[in-house]
């Protein structure tokens, strides 16, 4: 692999997002086979500096690719053009899947899980509903992205992977995780856009990283099915890392809304986020935490960004002030912590009845070996009482809303960590979390809207002295998705899209 640190990153080919690439294949500029040919050298090109892409099916993706080249050629007008790019959004877009996402029955792109227990990748059994809609709105998935074992850390430097997923801003930094893999392949320009899903930050969390917009969607918004309810607890949901608000809001008009049998109703969003865009929110009430929801101070840099981004904010036409949340960061993450502990535990329980053998300590990494053996000294009530924790969080949330309409809070306590900080090497889970050095005091604000099902996005507002990109978050109330676009998008026309590290 090449040094990290020893050649600039290539200009990818296309620098523009995924809603111009769609426009650009279906005006002829090019054939999705031929952008996903130049996908695929970027990845080649790009790839061995970033470790983020663990799986390619170029076959599946140029079959893909194929048929809908077919179905550009059968229209004969430009008005047929136009209804096609309606009927798929994202004609032709080469798009990678989280190795620890969405189920498809394409024997080209199984699921690693990122672990050495699916050295040839888990197959599975059919096309998720999630999938399904990816398909059905014109993208060509072609590989798979890099994630942290079980998607279990902030950042993403799987042993099975055989080496760490860099940031493409600083290639001694994290990406961060658990959708490191997609954050890295999205700023370096190697897709327009990647999958991603969020059990405790896993889309803000690089999406901050990596100078990214992450949504994370609010619960039962997103397909689950077939195979699932919900996971961890209902904590999990997937979406997409963008490069630009029009992405994610088409993304979420693409794919969201509940499938047959899901257990929570979908909330109502405008018939189109995307077109919801164009009209700016005014006079917001948003209410700002700068530190950690017990007062302790963010790193200077992040605290100075999300100043900046509050004054942007308040240049718009909102009312921002200071505001606090009568709860310490503890009291979200410990009942998060045995979400994602007993998920765990209770898919490593199914995969050693599937396989008829147990799973030994030495398959995985420490730290879910850890978490699996944490789990298995919770009580159900433990359980149970985690959930109603949520939901009681959910209620606070809901008071403060009463206020503000919006939270604004860092996405990170401090910018990008250094790779090998949080590897998952460590013997003791719950250290590993909720330690005086754990994941809580890097990420202490992301989980919260995991925990009460809330919409919340990170967007790219600012940069460290050593040029690492900070991240600050909005959060809005159950089901406000689309608000949280809405300001996002007035914030982005202000300032500007995001940059990309062409020569990191």
């Amino acid at each position: 692999m090449t040094h990290p640190t020893s050649t600039p990153l290539p200009r990818p080919w296309f620098t523009g997002d995924a809603t111009a690439l769609a426009q650009a294949i279906v005006r002829g500029d090019c054939s999705a086979v031929q952008a996903l040919e130049r996908t695929l050298a970027d990845v080649a090109a790009m790839d061995p500096h970033l470790n983020a892409v663990c799986r390619l099916a170029p076959d599946l993706g140029r079959q893909q690719a194929q048929v809908l080249d077919a179905e550009l050629a059968a229209c004969r007008s430009d008005a047929e053009r136009a209804a096609l790019l309606q009927r798929r959004p994202f004609f032709g877009v080469p798009l990678l899947l989280k190795d620890v996402g969405p189920a498809t029955a394409h024997r080209g792109l199984p699921s690693r899980m990122g672990s050495r227990l699916f050295p040839d990748g888990a197959p599975w059994a059919v096309d998720g509903t999630l999938t399904q809609r990816y398909l059905a709105a014109g993208f060509v998935p072609f590989g798979r992205s890099t994630s942290p074992e079980m998607g279990m850390s902030a950042t993403t430097e799987a042993v099975a992977y055989g080496g760490p997923t860099r940031n493409p801003w600083h290639r001694a930094h994290s990406p961060g995780g658990s959708s490191g893999g997609a954050a890295a392949a999205t700023a370096s320009g190697m897709v327009t856009i990647a999958h991603a899903n969020d059990g405790a930050g896993s889309i803000r969390i690089p999406a901050s990283a990596c100078g990214l917009i992450g949504l994370k969607p609010s619960r039962g918004l997103m397909p689950t099915g077939p195979l699932a309810g919900e996971g961890w607890g209902g904590l999990t949901t997937d979406h997409v890392v963008t490069r630009s608000v029009r992405d994610c809001a088409r993304a979420l008009d693409a794919t969201a809304g509940s499938d047959p049998g899901a257990p929570y109703a979908a909330p109502v969003l405008p018939d189109s986020c995307e077109a919801a865009l164009a009209e700016a929110p005014r006079g917001l009430r948003i209410g700002v935490i700068n530190q950690f929801f017990e007062g302790d101070p963010v790193h200077p840099e992040v605290a100075a960004a999300i100043r900046a981004f509050a004054d942007q904010l308040q240049r718009l036409g909102h009312a921002v002030e200071t505001a606090t949340l009568d709860f310490s960061t503890h009291d979200v993450v410990y009942p998060v912590m045995q979400g994602v502990a007993t998920g765990t535990a209770l898919f490593l329980d199914q995969l050693q009845q599937q396989r008829g053998r147990p799973v030994t300590q030495g398959e995985v990494e420490p730290v879910v070996w850890s978490a699996w053996q944490t789990a298995a000294a919770f009580k159900a009530t433990d359980y149970l009482a985690a959930v109603n924790t949520f939901h009681r969080l959910g209620r606070r949330l809901a008071q403060f809303h009463e206020r503000f309409e919006l939270l604004l809070t860092p996405t990170l306590a401090e910018p990008p960590a250094v790779l090998g900080r949080f590897t998952m090497d460590k013997p003791d889970f719950i250290d590993y979390r909720l330690g005086p050095q754990g994941l809580w005091r890097y990420t202490p604000f992301c989980p919260l809207a995991n925990a009460t099902g809330a919409p919340a996005i990170s967007l790219p507002v600012g940069r460290s002295a050593s040029g690492l990109p900070i991240g600050a978050m909005l959060a809005a109330p159950h089901g406000q998705d689309a608000l949280l676009l809405r300001v996002a998008a007035q914030w982005e026309a202000a300032h500007g899209p995001a940059p990309m590290p062409f020569a990191a």
